[in-house]
C-alpha cells in the first residue's frame, strides 16, 4: 500500500475517519472527502502530524462534479488514484408512508447515487494507473429489512446490487470491487450514543478495508459481512 493514493468519502468522522487514518498509517496518500471543510482540515492536520499525507477535499457526494473535481485534484497532487472507499451515507428512519418525497430522495441520492458517482469519477483515473480497488461500505441492512427502514433498506439493497454488477464490469480492467457490510457500529450515526462495547468499532471496519487491499490480486473478496460477536440477546 505504500505510496498508493486513496479517496475516502465521508472521511470527516466515524467509519470514514477510521479508514482514512488506517490508510495514512500504512503509507497511503489520502484524499479526504466530506461536506465540512473545517473538519476535513482538522483531520488532515492530524494525519500529517502523525507522518501521513492527506489532502482535504470538501464536497458533496450527491453532486457528481464535486467527486470528479476531487479525483482531478488527487491526480494533480499525487499523480493518480488507486483506491476509492465509498463510505459516505445517511439514514432517515420512518414508516414508508410517513417518508416525505424529499427524505426518500435524500437517502437514495447519498447512499446510492453518491456511490455510482464515485465509481464513475474514479474509474478513468484507475484505468490510467493500470487498475485499482473500489471498496463500498454498505450495511447488513442490504440483506435484512426492519420497520422504519424503507428508504435506508432500499438504498443499501441497491448499493449491494450496484457493487456486484460493478465488480463484474470492472474485473477485466484490473479494478477489484468489494462490499463491506457492517452490522451495528459504535458511531454517532443517526444520533446514536457511543461507548457501547458490544458494537463493531469503526477501526474494525478499517481493518476489513486493509484486509481487502492486502489480498492477492488473483482473487476478489467481493462481499464481507461484519457482525458483532456478542450482541445483546433478544428477549
Amino acid at each position: 500500500m505504500q505510496g498508493k493514493v486513496a479517496l475516502v468519502t465521508g472521511a470527516s468522522k466515524g467509519i470514514g475517519y477510521a479508514i482514512a487514518k488506517a490508510l495514512a498509517q500504512h503509507g497511503v496518500k489520502v484524499g479526504l472527502f466530506a461536506r465540512s471543510r473545517e473538519r476535513l482540515e482538522t483531520v488532515a492536520q492530524e494525519l500529517q502530524a502523525a507522518g501521513g499525507e492527506a489532502l482535504p477535499l470538501p464536497g458533496d457526494v450527491t453532486r457528481y462534479a464535486d467527486l470528479e473535481a476531487a479525483v482531478q485534484r488527487l491526480e494533480a497532487a499525487y499523480g493518480g488514484l488507486d483506491i476509492l472507499v465509498n463510505n459516505a451515507g445517511i439514514g432517515i428512519f420512518k414508516p414508508v408512508h410517513e417518508l416525505s418525497l424529499e427524505e426518500w430522495r435524500q437517502v437514495l441520492a447519498t447512499n446510492l447515487d453518491g456511490v455510482f458517482y464515485g465509481i464513475k469519477a474514479a474509474v478513468p483515473a484507475m484505468r490510467r494507473r493500470g487498475g485499482g480497488y473500489i471498496v463500498n461500505i454498505g450495511s447488513l441492512a442490504a440483506k435484512n429489512t426492519f420497520p422504519g427502514g424503507a428508504a435506508y433498506n432500499a438504498s443499501k439493497f441497491g448499493l449491494l446490487g450496484l457493487s456486484e454488477a460493478a465488480m463484474l464490469d470492472l474485473r477485466y480492467e484490473n479494478i477489484r470491487v468489494t462490499s463491506i457490510l457492517p452490522g451495528s457500529v459504535d458511531t454517532t450515526f443517526n444520533n446514536h450514543p457511543t461507548g457501547q462495547a458490544w458494537k463493531i468499532q469503526p477501526e474494525d471496519v478499517a481493518q476489513a478495508v486493509l484486509f481487502v487491499l492486502r489480498t492477492d490480486p488473483r482473487i476478489i473478496p467481493s462481499q464481507i459481512d461484519l457482525r458483532p460477536s456478542q450482541p445483546p440477546r433478544k428477549a
